[in-house]
């Protein structure tokens, strides 16, 4: 290692050899532990540095400790705030909340190595100031965010400071990690001789849409080979098992099972130490990726006998919600003949689905080029009005800047192919957790590695590596279609394409989980929105419409009752 090199396992060096130890020794004294051993002992090698991996090792305390002081590429633009106290101010676990961690099997010096503290904070749950314990939350050795927790089990973070993992400084150097859904977990399994634990700042809930700590964390995972999810046993804990996976990616990931207790915390104090390293060191991999057993998806299994089928999502507008609604892992082919509002009705739909469900999406959109006026079309839509010059900067400005931010992200290429697109597709998968990507048009996204010139071959690689990719990151695919038949009735107007319209119609048909028209009739100053095809009838109904007018300030769809075939004009 050069003091030259600017980067490790990809963080960016900020301070090199931060504790003044002598570079190039693979031997040598500990930072921590040396200073406080007796004086015949300070000057004893009893650490091994691997500058390799900016790591040091001490086999008298049996610390790990990073060389170097890093920066986090790519770290987030927002502006955080950080905890108004130092290391000097945080005062050391005494008395009975000592006495409590003890009795969870939690010692005075993993407390003091993981810098847990107690002290006085007001929790807003009971309206007072408490005492409570201080899970502080450092990264590169800077206090980022602190989690308090009063004896009520209420909890709180920092107000306004970046949400990270806990502990994930001592992930650095090393080629996996665990990961825990609370700091006792963390502290648990530090006894147990496992430092590499860490663990998300705000538990587990059934909603996973919004993983921030990730977001800013990601870049700790790229070196890892291994990643182990000990979480709890219970709904929430698995909900975020399964983002997780999905996040980080399942050829990485393993999983602990802790028999009959909730987590590492409860198995450390039934079986010892001894056992809950063991239960680590065995972890089982993600189950083989195309094979299923009946215990993989007997929870599904279970649920279907007990509720029925799932009910898809929707995007929030009642009339095309009794129509239509969707999984994700599934895809979507969209068509209209050239400005019917195909484009426009996505945005609709992405819309809806993130105010509902808070998911994320991805455009990879050439003809919504460029880039700007699709993020003013999107704001428009969240907004709810048309933003003018004098709203630039205020307030409802910067909400809605920073919702379409964090929730809309746009691929722009010079050369779109759909193995680019799904490539940044499965990164902002890990990176953001999209759960929807718009691919608009197909025909301007080439699947180059296909060079047949069968169109209905090509159609079909082409939808086959969409549905991979939908499955594999449990994400809902937006293909908009143009078609290439377009005939006109006997008044001159264009009729209604289905999806046998499209080149290579009979293939968007047969492997399309369903399909949607979007229609506009000028005159009547309408969209018709219609169900082309649904894969499974309890998530819509085949050939339904719904009806609605575009609003221009706000460019979004306002429903509308339809029109009846029997109501006469007022001149009949």
């Amino acid at each position: 290692m050069k003091v030259e090199d600017k980067e490790i396992n990809g963080f960016i060096i900020e301070n090199f050899n931060q504790h003044d130890l002598e570079v190039g020794k693979t031997q040598g004294v500990c930072p921590w532990s040396s200073q406080c051993r007796k004086p015949e002992n300070k000057n004893k090698k009893c650490s091994s540095y691997d500058w390799e991996r900016g790591l040091g090792t001490c086999h008298n305390c049996n610390k790990s400790f990073q060389l170097h002081t890093y920066k986090r590429k790519g770290k987030a633009e927002k502006v955080y705030v950080m905890p108004d106290f130092t290391k000097g101010a945080i005062k050391p676990v005494r008395g009975k909340t000592l006495e409590w961690f003890e009795t969870r099997g939690i010692s005075t010096e993993t407390l003091s190595k993981l810098m847990v503290s107690s002290g006085k904070e007001y929790m807003p749950q009971t309206g007072k100031i408490e005492n409570t314990i201080q899970f502080n939350y450092y990264v590169g050795g800077d206090l980022i965010n602190v989690k308090y927790r009063d004896a009520r089990k209420n909890f709180k973070l920092y107000k306004g400071a970046e949400k990270v993992f806990y502990n994930i400084d001592n992930i650095v150097g090393h080629d996996w990690c665990v990961i825990t859904e609370g700091e006792m977990d963390v502290l648990a399994l530090y006894e147990a001789g496992v430092s590499n634990a860490i663990s998300v700042p705000n538990g587990a809930t059934l909603n996973t849409n919004n993983l921030d700590y990730l977001d800013n964390c990601i870049d700790y995972f790229d070196d890892k080979e291994k990643i182990i999810l000990a979480v709890d046993s219970d709904a929430p804990g698995q909900a975020l098992q399964a983002e997780l996976i999905r996040r980080l990616g399942a050829e990485v990931c393993f999983l602990v099972d802790f028999d009959d207790c909730k987590d590492a915390n409860e198995y450390l104090l039934k079986e010892g130490k001894e056992a809950l390293r063991d239960k680590i060191s065995k972890a089982r991999p993600v189950p083989l990726e195309n094979v299923t057993t009946f215990r993989d998806i007997e929870s599904d299994v279970t649920d279907f006998v007990m509720n029925g089928f799932k009910p898809g999502f929707q995007i929030g507008l009642n009339n095309f919600d009794e129509i239509f609604s969707t999984y994700t892992g599934q895809f979507v082919t969209v068509t209209g003949i050239p400005s019917s509002g195909k484009s426009d009705w996505v945005d609709q739909m992405c819309v809806g689905y993130n105010k509902n469900y808070g998911w994320k999406t991805a455009f990879a959109s050439p003809e919504n080029a460029p880039t700007y006026l699709h993020a003013h079309k999107l704001m428009r839509k969240v907004w709810g009005d048309m933003p003018n010059k004098n709203d630039i900067g205020k307030d409802k400005w910067n909400e809605v800047a920073n919702h379409i931010n964090d929730n809309f992200f746009f691929i722009d290429m010079e050369r779109y192919t759909l193995e680019s697109v799904l490539r940044k597709g499965a990164e902002l998968v890990k990176r953001k957790g999209i759960k929807c990507l718009v691919i608009d048009p197909f025909n301007k996204v080439r699947d180059v590695d296909c060079q047949t010139e069968d169109v209905n071959r090509y159609t079909m690689e082409y939808l086959t590596k969409i549905e991979t990719f939908a499955k594999k990151y449990d994400v809902l695919v937006f293909i908009v279609a143009h078609p290439t038949k377009m005939y006109k009735d006997k008044n001159g107007k264009i009729e209604e394409p289905t999806m046998y319209s499209i080149k290579g119609g009979g293939e968007w048909y047969d492997a399309s989980y369903h399909g949607l028209l979007v229609h506009r009739d000028y005159e009547a100053k309408t969209t018709k929105v219609k169900v082309l095809k649904v894969k499974f009838q309890n998530l819509g109904q085949n050939q339904a419409e719904a009806f609605f007018t575009w609003e221009h300030r706000s460019g979004s769809f306002i429903p509308e009752v339809k029109p009846s075939l029997e109501e006469k004009m007022p001149w009949e």
